[in-house]
């Protein structure tokens, strides 16, 4: 069944609603690698509960609507898509507990014709519980392979965050461990892809894959630990392009540019491998 696009532009999604605490705040955090060093304070604020801090990226995995393309009737193969970029923007610091609710969105298709695809741009608003007060705002771009040549774009495809030509001001690293898809997993997202050797393998990878989100999470920590003195609440925003899979295990090493007050450019990569893995990175804060 092909795209309606006028039909996926209305598509009705459930609302989500989630009462969370200390707990999925802490297991968010060892989803990231966060403890790895016992010793390092700025990884502990958000595994310890006597001190807990929330990682500005845990918005993501909040009120997750699920593997909506397989679940509902939205005519895109699901076999096929790919997450292809993604923002989370912040009001503010997300508190270490709460009640949330969210309403998933179709903000836009790009239909790049057929053979070559389409995008489709999906916005999702987490917010309080009791007082409505939006909390974070995440945008997603899928990349649907299959699925071109259903019949016109409602909008322009968005340009990617611009990277400076030149040498990055600083570059941070931040290790991984073999067993950390298995532990980001328990957030939500279950795909055999990053727990399965055999269904690794029949997607054409070595072995299991690290959770593209955690690799996202972990970018938008070592960002507050080189940019914010290790302070997450003064985060707002962190988005970036999805451009190679990291294997559990890999250190990935962060390219930073400082790019004027309250803002950098960054790109993350596994210099082992000499891939770059998260792309055209932008990341904006409140200054203190």
């Amino acid at each position: 069944m092909a795209i309606d696009r006028d039909r996926l532009m209305a598509l009705e999604f459930p609302e989500i609603r989630q009462s969370y605490g200390a707990r999925e705040c802490i297991l968010y955090g060892l989803g990231l690698g966060c403890g790895l060093d016992p010793m390092d304070e700025r990884q502990l604020q958000y595994v310890d509960e006597t001190k807990l801090a929330t990682s500005p990226t845990m918005a993501n995995v909040l009120a997750y609507p699920g593997f909506w393309m397989r679940d509902l009737d939205t005519g895109i193969d699901h076999t096929r898509v790919v997450h292809g970029e993604h923002e989370t923007t912040l009001t503010g610091p997300l508190p270490v507990e709460a009640t949330v609710t969210a309403r998933t969105r179709i903000e836009g298709l790009v239909d790049k014709g057929a053979g070559r695809g389409a995008l489709v741009y999906v916005t999702r608003e987490i917010a309080d519980a009791g007082t409505g007060a939006v909390l974070a705002t995440i945008r997603q771009t899928v990349f649907c392979r299959g699925d071109g040549g259903f019949g016109g774009s409602t909008m322009e495809a968005r340009a990617p965050a611009p990277l400076p030509d030149r040498a990055p001001d600083l570059t941070a690293e931040a290790p991984t461990h073999p067993q950390l898809a298995l532990i980001y997993r328990l957030n939500g997202d279950l795909n055999p892809l990053h727990s399965d050797p055999a269904t690794a393998k029949a997607a054409g990878f070595e072995r299991p894959i690290l959770h593209g989100l955690a690799t996202f999470g972990i970018a938008g920590n070592a960002l507050v630990d080189a940019l914010l003195g290790g302070d997450p609440a003064r985060c707002r925003s962190v988005r970036g392009r999805f451009s190679a899979p990291v294997f559990p295990g890999d250190t990935i090493a962060l390219d930073i540019w400082r790019d004027g007050p309250g803002a950098a450019a960054f790109r993350a990569r596994v210099a082992a491998r000499d891939a770059v893995v998260l792309n055209n990175g932008r990341f904006l804060w409140e200054d203190a």
